[in-house]
């Protein structure tokens, strides 16, 4: 699986982390930025290449995104028709996105949890499968008749 990553400045050191995290489990990473810090810079820029990506392959991609509260990166990544991104503090929430939800876009504040939950999160984040029950289909169809008409 192909993973985007990408990060403002407040995300960054987070990112650095999680690329390193994900390599060492065997992924193949791709990060959009920023490539060095840079105070200056802007989530939507990194939120929105890593969305952009996904939506184009969410069968064999997902993303990561990261800023401060990790709300910005989110609210950018779901403007994307075909990217489902979840904002993410807790492993239940993690799973749940994924299990339930199919959410292929993880966005996680670099504010309010540490390198080590941010490794937890992703882990069962990635390794959680979508269950594919009825009711959750149902649910993803409405939300794509919804990117589709409005």
């Amino acid at each position: 699986m192909l993973i985007y990553i990408g990060a403002d400045h407040q995300g960054f050191r987070l990112k650095e982390s999680l690329k390193k995290f994900l390599k060492n489990q065997g992924y193949e990473i791709v990060d959009v930025g920023n490539s060095h810090y840079d105070e200056d810079d802007d989530y939507p820029d990194f939120a929105g290449l890593v969305a952009r990506q996904v939506a184009q392959d969410s069968t064999n991609r997902r993303g990561v995104v990261i800023c401060s509260s990790g709300v910005g990166v989110d609210i950018t990544a779901n403007k994307f028709k075909g990217a489902r991104s979840a904002l993410v503090d807790n492993i239940e929430a993690a799973r749940l996105s994924r299990h339930d939800d199919d959410a292929n876009v993880l966005a996680l504040a670099a504010r309010f949890i540490n390198e080590e939950e941010a490794k937890k999160i992703l882990d069962i984040w990635l390794k959680t499968p979508f269950s594919g029950e009825e009711k959750h289909k149902k649910r993803l169809e409405k939300i794509k008749n919804i990117e589709d008409n409005f």
